[in-house]
């Protein structure tokens, strides 16, 4: 049967959206499912090595339409400041004659998206379904996207509006704190061409036949529950969806690099493929590793206003004080297999969703420095209701000093630390849970089952 069951994949043009889709292909084509992958040419050649079934998954390239105010080249979030993210919408919208086609030829059972709130229009008519799957956290959209949150498009909400979860909400702590809440005014910001973040994701939420949701109930269950009486539907759950890493090896720069230090030992940072710090605090956050003395591995771009490298912008002097136990990197790294080293023992990251996961089935002491507020409300998952992480502290305008970050790093990782072993208990229960047999596979069996009731329907 799932050989016959044709679907369709078409994420938002973000690697942290591509990324997960790709994750749930791979689980879906494990089961026999053959899955057509639409993305941006140039995206092709960065996700290849995560298709592990390339004889069932097929990538479609699109070509990314001129838009006025979109750098020439650009094709994905990773090309372009967040600032510019509308024209990249503008862009995607504009391949909807192309992602019609490929529909009409394939006539899948099955289309998944995100951002093109528009596709229930094309697939209606066909008498194919679509399912809206966000690679985001639940309390993020329960929060911010969701009919309680009123929204008037002629008058954006306060500050002071925002900070105030909608009506039903249900956690008192996964939530943002009064200076925080400026970091859900994206979703009054223009996201495509006459329309805004927040009307075209729950315009994409109340048209599609179904939502799913990466996430598992045992961590965000009462929000999901929240979201499906909110739109009145089904929340199909995929669980955490991660990526194997068990067929590469990671790179013998880093794992020489990494194999002279003791076991737990190094402290490993990654802000994800989309943040990039200001100069002044991607040097704070140097000198707070330097701080620490403990030896460190950061993988960070370039911040803004230092120069095309990452050593262009190094403080004064940090270099050589660093040399043999810190390295800095401004390009990609296998973040997994970093984690999964023997000798990485915390992880300092932005807690986007997917180093949440990945943080959470590590080993490793988790601090985070949330910069968006999605990641705002994932830290609040994970430091407050889970208590498995540590936070650091910021100014109200969101930035954290150099004493901070050490003394959230040694909170977390000295031994002595009540802090530090009271998470590194909760955080080896949660993991426990997850690395059960039959979790995660129990997880994608019943997504299936309900994703086929859903084409019956």
């Amino acid at each position: 049967m799932a050989s016959n069951f044709q679907i369709v994949m078409f994420p938002w043009f973000a690697v942290g959206h591509m990324t997960p889709f790709l994750h749930l292909s791979n689980k879906l084509a494990e089961k026999g499912y053959p899955i057509t992958f639409l993305l941006p040419k140039k995206a092709q050649e960065q996700l290849q090595h995560f298709n592990l079934h390339p004889h069932l998954i097929t990538f479609h390239p699109l070509t990314i339409p001129h838009v006025d105010g979109l750098p020439e080249g650009a094709e994905t979030a990773s090309d372009i400041p967040l600032s510019l993210s509308h024209y990249l919408v503008i862009a995607l919208d504009r391949t909807r004659d192309q992602v019609e086609a490929v529909i009409k030829a394939i006539r899948p059972k099955i289309v998944f998206n995100d951002v093109a709130h528009w596709l229930p229009q094309i697939t209606r008519p066909l008498g194919i379904k679509t399912i809206h799957y966000s690679a985001v956290c639940a309390a993020g959209i329960a929060i911010a996207l969701v009919p309680a949150r009123s929204f008037d498009k002629e008058k954006p909400l306060t500050e002071a509006e925002l900070a105030v979860p909608p009506k039903g909400y249900p956690s008192n702590s996964v939530v943002l704190h009064s200076h925080e809440a400026r970091a859900l005014s994206f979703i009054s910001l223009p996201f495509g061409e006459g329309t805004n973040f927040f009307e075209r994701i729950t315009t994409s939420m109340n048209e599609s036949d179904g939502l799913a949701i990466r996430t598992c109930r045992e961590i965000e269950g009462a929000l999901c529950d929240y979201i499906a009486s909110q739109y009145n539907k089904k929340v199909l759950l995929t669980g955490p969806v991660l990526s194997e890493s068990a067929k590469i090896s990671l790179e013998e720069r880093w794992a020489n690099w990494l194999g002279q230090f003791p076991p737990h030992s190094v402290v490993f940072c990654a802000f994800g493929s989309q943040y990039i710090l200001e100069k002044d605090q991607f040097q704070e956050l140097l000198l707070g590793f330097e701080l620490t003395g403990l030896p460190f591995f950061i993988a960070l771009k370039p911040p803004n206003g230092g120069g095309s490298t990452v050593e262009e912008a190094f403080p004064e002097g940090f270099e050589e004080r660093i040399k043999g136990r810190g390295a800095v990197w401004g390009g990609w790294v296998q973040q997994p297999l970093i984690l999964e080293h023997p000798s990485v023992g915390c992880f300092v990251n932005h807690c986007g969703f997917g180093s949440m996961w990945e943080s959470l089935m590590s080993d490793c002491q988790i601090v985070l420095v949330p910069q968006l507020g999605d990641q705002i409300l994932n830290t609040r998952l994970m430091a407050d209701e889970l208590k498995v992480a540590v936070e650091v502290e910021r100014k109200e305008n969101g930035w954290f000093s150099k004493e901070s970050l050490c003394k959230a790093i040694k909170t977390a990782m000295d031994k002595d630390s009540e802090v530090g072993n009271f998470i590194h208990k909760n955080h080896a229960k949660s993991k426990e849970i997850m690395v059960s047999p039959g979790f995660m596979t129990g997880y994608i069996d019943k997504f299936v089952q309900d994703m086929q009731d859903l084409v019956v329907i």
